[in-house]
């Protein structure tokens, strides 16, 4: 934790340090970046700030002539965005973080990030289909956990966007309203280029009659609970989370 405190915040810093300490603070920041991507499934995020660090490598860097305006123009622009900066900084510490949000109308400094904070609790939505309205089948993703017994999946450093929105979907339905309702219609419809994105479709030959999507809370089994079910996970059905025929 500290290791990662030091690399996001200290680090960061760094990189306008004189040589060695830029190099040093690129590194650590390379290398907490590629941990991520070992171990994490949203990698290309990573993968950027990896290619970021590379500019605080420098061979044999050569002091150059000072030009008295151009020291001057770039003391004025570093005045004017660190003046700047004070809003989306007291963000950073606010309970209603703002993420990918612009503070001042030229866009100068801003907020961005995949997420302002990690909820403790893991919940998910299961899609179903059904023909019958008696038999309800999974449709499987190709990462995001659905059935209990499946062991997780390591996808990194390839992203699976789908996934990725279906775990943002489980935290908040309403970031999930653009675009889940035309997922299930595409479902409804058994469209190709949507079921490719899935590792398994119930209804291959046909579309189902009704699609419905279910709230569940995931855990991770302990030890004993493996041993003695098989499954990687414990689900809790919260409700229901979408209905459509």
């Amino acid at each position: 934790m500290l290791g990662s405190h030091f690399a996001q915040l200290v680090a960061p810093v760094l990189l306008f340090a004189p040589q060695p300490f830029a190099a040093i603070a690129g590194t650590a920041m390379a290398v907490t970046q590629l941990w991520l991507v070992l171990s994490g499934n949203f990698s290309w995020l990573n993968v950027t700030t990896i290619v970021l660090t590379a500019s605080a490598f420098c061979a044999d860097p050569k002091p150059g002539i000072a030009v008295p305006w151009q020291d001057a123009v770039v003391l004025a622009v570093t005045a004017v965005v660190i003046a700047l900066s004070w809003r989306p900084a007291r963000n950073l510490f606010s309970r209603r973080q703002l993420m990918n949000a612009s503070f001042d109308p030229l866009r100068l400094v801003n907020t961005y990030g995949a997420f302002g904070s990690i909820s403790r609790e893991r919940n998910e939505v299961v899609v179903e289909g059904t023909r019958d309205g008696v038999e309800w089948h999974e449709y499987a993703f190709r990462g995001k956990p659905t059935d209990p017994r499946e062991r997780p999946r390591q996808w990194a450093p390839y992203h699976l966007r789908l996934d990725w929105l279906m775990w943002f979907a489980g935290i908040s339905p309403a970031y999930a309203y653009s675009w889940f309702l035309p997922f299930v219609r595409k479902l409804m419809e058994n469209d190709p280029a949507t079921l490719r994105l899935l590792r398994k479709a119930p209804f291959p030959d046909a579309p189902p009659k009704a699609i419905r999507a279910t709230l569940y809370r995931y855990r991770f089994t302990t030890f004993k609970e493996r041993r003695e079910t098989g499954a990687f996970w414990v689900r809790t059905r919260l409700g229901e989370y979408f209905g459509m025929d």
